[in-house]
């Protein structure tokens, strides 16, 4: 699995959600029930990962999108 994106904006989280959903790309979001413990204050980020066969379409599909600023690194 690869990190594809880590924030804190749940909206982004959606969005990246429904993108990679669209495409028919699976993905794990990581961190979501974090929440709970640290007092919904949105401190801690959700990671979006991705498997590592469909890292490079969904990284491609994140910059088509607008939304390359958002991509961690590619290790």
């Amino acid at each position: 699995m690869r990190e594809l994106v880590r924030t804190n904006d749940i909206v982004l989280v959606s969005a990246v959600g429904a993108l990679l959903d669209g495409a028919n790309i699976h993905h794990l979001v990581l961190d979501q029930n974090m929440s709970v413990i640290e007092g919904s204050l949105g401190i801690l980020p959700q990671r979006i990962l991705v498997h590592d066969d469909d890292n490079r379409a969904a990284r491609r599909l994140m910059a088509e999108a607008g939304l390359a600023h958002e991509l961690r690194p590619d290790e």
